[in-house]
């Protein structure tokens, strides 16, 4: 399950008119199986109302520090103690500058100097409150005692100018939180590379052979990877996807571009995990001008050179080894053989028509330390990330192996 399930987070509303999108966090915070309590200023209630979040936590809002206790509930006490993380957004001027001040005269600032649980802080405001000296000495002094900044971004503003200090989205601050949650996971320390998409072998400078791969199932494991807490660097293919945060990306295109930024990356890796969908062969010599059709030439060839065996070249001493095997036939035989071929401690092996290109996959877990195989339903590429994650972070401990 995702990082996100069973956790429990404090969400602090404070007034501004980015408020609605606490909202939208909420919401998706609960649909990802959190427990969500929040926190709403006085101001806040200004811009959106506590029914709005009671309905989306099935949860009482907090408002007043005044709120009375009761024998096993102690007011910002118990709510301090009792999550693992908490989020202010929008975290306006105001409240950062008092926050940075100690002031806690409100439950949110009481709850902030009671807890011990990581607290991020999603700045919205206009551009000249974001970059006044006053509020960036704020910032400092909370990130010098460990508060996460997250965002903001540059763009259309609530005065309607165009400058710094638009909040971060929703899936930005969502992403911001996995990582936090996942510091501490089984794969907390190991650096992790990852390859994601189909390679693009060049025909001439406008065309290329490729293939369907949509780059998900990479994504999906980088995703699942910094949820284990890892450090998770992504070489893909795919421009276009979302990047989970915190992940280090490096973009290329051919089979050779990937060939070098693997090698050169798992240098001071301790996993790789190959889920790109590489070209076995590329044209020997792409057209240096973009090829035209003529009267009388109907047919053209292509002379094909093999490319690199990335994952069997890979021969770092103690790296752990995770290959995928997309097939069209004897599906199984063949992900048996790449395994033990490429010294690989585990493969993934799915049907390639079915998969390439899905969002679905109905996938295969083999093992080479003899386990017995582990067959998954048809599931979205993310759940199935998070079951292949799962059997790595198993085989990485040195336990594992006892």
């Amino acid at each position: 399950m995702s990082v996100l399930s069973g956790s429990r987070i404090i969400v602090g509303v404070t007034g501004g008119i980015a408020a609605y999108k606490a909202a939208d966090l909420t919401s998706k915070l609960v649909q990802a199986g959190a427990i969500v309590d929040v926190i709403m200023t006085e101001a806040a209630e200004k811009f959106v109302g506590s029914a709005t979040f009671q309905a989306l936590t099935k949860r009482h809002v907090h408002q007043s520090v005044f709120a009375d206790w009761t024998e096993d509930w102690h007011g910002h006490i118990s709510l301090a103690q009792d999550t693992d993380a908490i989020v202010i957004v929008p975290a306006t001027a105001n409240t950062i500058g008092r926050f940075a001040a100690g002031l806690s005269d409100d439950m949110l600032g009481s709850v902030l100097l009671s807890t011990r649980a990581p607290l991020l802080i999603v700045p919205a405001m206009e551009h000249e409150m974001y970059r006044h000296p006053a509020t960036q000495a704020n910032l400092e002094t909370l990130k010098s005692r460990g508060v996460i900044q997250v965002g903001p971004e540059t763009g259309r503003l609530a005065s309607g100018k165009l400058g710094e200090g638009r909040m971060s989205s929703v899936e930005t601050v969502i992403g911001a939180l996995r990582k936090v949650l996942g510091r501490g996971g089984p794969l907390t320390g190991m650096k992790t590379v990852i390859t994601a998409g189909g390679t693009r072998e060049p025909i001439d400078p406008v065309r290329y052979l490729g293939n369907r791969s949509s780059g998900l199932m990479g994504f999906s494991l980088a995703q699942a990877a910094v949820d284990a807490g890892a450090s998770v660097t992504l070489i893909s293919t795919i421009q276009s996807t979302a990047i989970p945060f915190g992940v280090d990306l490096v973009r290329v295109q051919t089979a050779q571009e990937m060939f070098e930024a693997v090698m050169r990356e798992t240098e001071s890796a301790q996993i790789l995990i190959m889920a790109a969908a590489v070209a076995d062969f590329r044209p020997v010599q792409p057209a240096r001008d973009k090829m035209k059709k003529t009267p009388g030439n109907d047919h053209i060839s292509l002379e094909l050179a093999k490319t690199a065996d990335i994952i069997a070249s890979v021969q770092n001493l103690g790296l752990l080894k995770v290959g995928f095997a997309a097939e069209t036939q004897n599906l199984i035989e063949y992900a048996t053989a790449k395994m033990h071929d490429k010294g690989l401690a585990m493969i993934v092996a799915n049907d390639a028509e079915l998969t390439i290109g899905s969002p679905d996959s109905a996938a295969f877990i083999l093992f080479a330390n003899g386990k017995p195989m582990i067959k998954l339903p048809r599931l979205p590429k993310a759940e199935v990330a998070e079951h292949v994650m799962a059997e790595i972070s198993f085989i990485a401990q040195p336990t594992s192996h006892v």
